[in-house]
C-alpha cells in the first residue's frame, strides 16, 4: 500500500475554515480512477482535485465528488493553485489540462488565482415556476417577480447550471430544498446543479448572493461554487442584467452553511473566475492497491 500526501484547501477565502473546502492530492500520477474515487469519498468534501502530469499542458487535473468524477471544478482549481503558489509556484500564467480542455490559470503575486473557463453556452428552459418553487421551498411570487426580465436558463462555462433568480435575500436564505425534486429538475434540463441567486446582498460591494444545490452529483449544497459563478456571470451579461456590465462582479455565497466566501468574476474576451485559498489541513493517507477494496486509513 502507498502513502500519499493530501490537503484540505479552503477556496474563495483567505481565512481557514471558511469558503469552500477542496481536497487536493498534489501527486496523483500513480492513482487509478477507483483509487481517486475512494480518496474523494474518504475525504468527504464536495470535490477533491488530483494533480497529474500532462503532455498537453503544464499541469493535468481530475476532479471527483464523493460519488463520481466531474469534468470541471472551480473551487478545487483555485485550491490546487493556491497550494502550488504556497509551495513556490511563481506568479504568472500557466496551463491546466482538464476533461473540458486546456485552460489558462493566472496566479497573482498576492496569491489570487484566476481560472479561465470555457466559452459560455446558454439556453432557456421551459419549466413551471410553481414546480421550481416547490422544489426549492420558496414562494412562487419571488421567482415570477424576476422572471419577467431574467428567464430560467441553463448556463455553462464548463459545467451546466440551472439559473434561478429570485427577488430578495430572505427568499434565498429561507429556501428549504427538496433534494429529490431538485435532482429531478436538474436531470430534466441536463444540468449539474441549480444556482439560486438574488441581487439583494449582504455587502454593499457585492453583485449578488447565491446558493448552489447539486444533489445529483452528490453535493446537496456547495458552499462557494466557482463553475456556477462563471456560468451566472455569463448569464447576467447575456440578458443585460447589469447596465453597464461591471469590469468585475463579486459574488457572495456560503453564508447559510457557515462557510462564507467571495468569488470574483471578470468577463471580457473570456470568462475568468478568481479567488484566494488557504491550506487548512496537510497530512497523509494510506491508499490500498488498485485491486484492493479495503478501507482507507487516515
Amino acid at each position: 500500500m502507498e502513502t500519499i500526501r493530501v490537503l484540505q484547501v479552503d477556496a474563495f477565502t483567505d481565512e481557514p475554515l471558511a469558503g469552500n473546502a477542496a481536497g487536493v492530492v498534489p501527486d496523483a500520477d500513480d492513482l487509478a480512477p477507483d483509487q481517486m474515487r475512494s480518496i474523494a469519498r474518504e475525504l468527504a468534501l464536495s470535490e477533491t482535485a488530483f494533480l497529474r502530469s500532462s503532455s498537453d499542458a503544464e499541469y493535468g487535473i481530475r476532479y471527483f465528488t464523493p460519488t463520481q468524477e466531474v469534468d470541471l471544478c472551480g473551487h478545487a482549481t483555485i485550491g490546487s493553485f493556491s497550494h502550488l503558489h504556497e509551495e513556490g509556484l511563481e506568479a504568472g500564467t500557466t496551463t491546466l489540462e482538464t476533461n473540458v480542455g486546456v485552460l489558462e490559470i493566472d496566479v497573482e503575486s498576492d496569491g489570487t488565482v484566476w481560472m479561465t473557463q470555457d466559452d459560455p453556452d446558454i439556453r432557456e428552459v421551459d419549466l413551471d415556476y410553481g414546480e421550481v418553487a416547490d422544489a426549492l421551498g420558496v414562494e412562487v411570487t419571488g421567482l415570477e417577480g424576476v422572471g419577467a426580465d431574467l428567464p430560467l436558463a441553463v448556463s455553462s462555462t464548463g459545467l451546466p447550471f440551472l439559473m434561478v433568480p429570485i427577488t430578495y435575500l430572505r427568499d434565498v436564505g429561507n429556501a428549504v430544498p427538496d433534494m429529490a425534486a431538485v435532482e429531478a429538475l436538474t436531470d430534466a434540463v441536463e444540468a449539474t446543479g441549480l444556482y439560486l441567486f438574488t441581487f439583494d446582498t449582504l455587502a454593499a460591494e457585492s453583485t449578488l448572493h447565491g446558493r448552489m444545490f447539486a444533489p445529483g452529483a452528490g453535493v446537496p449544497e456547495d458552499p462557494v461554487t466557482g463553475t456556477a459563478s462563471g456560468a451566472v456571470g455569463a448569464y447576467l451579461e447575456r440578458y443585460g442584467a447589469l447596465d453597464p456590465f461591471p469590469e468585475e462582479c463579486r459574488l457572495e455565497q456560503g453564508h447559510y452553511v457557515d462557510r462564507p466566501g467571495t468569488v470574483r468574476v471578470r468577463i471580457d474576451d473570456a470568462v475568468r473566475v478568481g479567488g484566494r485559498g488557504v491550506t487548512a489541513l496537510d497530512g497523509t493517507l494510506v491508499v490500498p492497491e488498485d485491486e484492493d477494496d479495503g478501507i482507507l486509513e487516515a
